[in-house]
């Protein structure tokens, strides 16, 4: 793959910044208390409208989208941070408008759908804690989200488990693996060619995982990518099989290098993943080592 993603301006502490919710409503405690641990460092925007619910969503679609196009397009905010995942977000793809410039879209879990639609736009992005998980993980993780964030000469090394042996070279791509699974053949899933394939994910049982993998084999993708990136799949064994065992037999299968157990998910640790960004995947080292910034200078 030798696509270039353009890079979106680093932010500086003090920066205004806003927070979307395109996909679920979220709890107002754990929302707050992430909240806390972001105003903190920037001047958060918040729209009223994020606190709203329809159903199983943060309001109706064309609210949650007014919402996140209203901070794509306004050039005074620097970042997006997305209030929760669960579902939703893909259902605002087609209505997105992409500015010319790119910003910072952080989030993660049903947020990879916004991911996706980023690269294959054309944009890097970060996978990284939604609001209501930022308040619970230690601050190790928000330091490491705003160096990610501020710091365009930082290189982030993700040190995982051996998988498989090998090296990889290619962008990093990816994010929840039943949210990728549900972009295969749409126009919004970016070109995975040459790729490293990031993947995690939380609540799937090992057959639903068998299906995901097969899925993507069928569709040619793990024929295409350079390697695989394990991070975190949570809650995902049951009293017979092992999640990570399935997916690994799939990664074997296709002979890729892999680096897996990175600390990046649903778990309790969530660090963060600079999406489009060039990376060295090493699977006997087992570590990720970006080779860029997901923000310029």
């Amino acid at each position: 793959m030798n696509c270039a993603f353009q890079t979106p301006p680093r932010l500086c502490a003090g920066d205004r910044v806003a927070v979307a919710a395109p996909s679920s409503p979220f709890d107002r405690e754990a929302f707050d208390r992430g909240l806390s641990v972001l105003a903190a460092r920037y001047r958060v925007s918040i729209d009223d409208g994020i606190y709203d619910a329809e159903r199983f969503f943060a309001g109706p679609d064309s609210e949650r989208l007014r919402i996140l196009q209203e901070a794509l397009d306004d050039d005074s905010i620097r970042a997006i941070f997305c209030a929760r995942g669960g579902y939703g977000a893909m259902r605002l793809l087609p209505g997105i408008r992409w500015p010319s410039a790119p910003k910072v879209l952080v989030g993660f879990s049903d947020i990879t759908a916004l991911h996706l639609a980023c690269q294959q736009h054309g944009w890097k992005s970060l996978h990284g804690p939604v609001v209501t998980q930022l308040g619970r993980l230690d601050g190790s993780t928000a330091e490491a989200l705003f160096d990610a964030l501020e710091n365009p000469h930082g290189r982030i090394v993700l040190r995982g488990e051996r998988g498989t042996d090998g090296r990889a070279a290619g962008p990093v791509i990816g994010g929840n693996l039943s949210v990728l699974t549900r972009l295969l053949g749409t126009p919004f899933l970016p070109n995975l060619r040459g790729a490293i394939l990031f993947i995690e994910d939380v609540g799937e049982r090992p057959y639903r995982l068998d299906r995901m993998m097969a899925h993507l084999e069928l569709c040619g993708v793990l024929d295409a990518v350079s390697g695989v990136a394990l991070g975190a799949l949570t809650d995902c064994d049951d009293q017979r099989f092992r999640g990570e065992d399935v997916v690994m037999d799939f990664v074997r299968a296709h002979a890729l290098p892999c680096v897996k157990s990175l600390p990046v998910g649903h778990g309790l640790e969530n660090m963060p993943v600079p999406l489009g960004c060039r990376a060295q995947l090493d699977g006997a080292a087992g570590t990720l080592t970006f080779e860029e910034s997901g923000v310029s200078g």
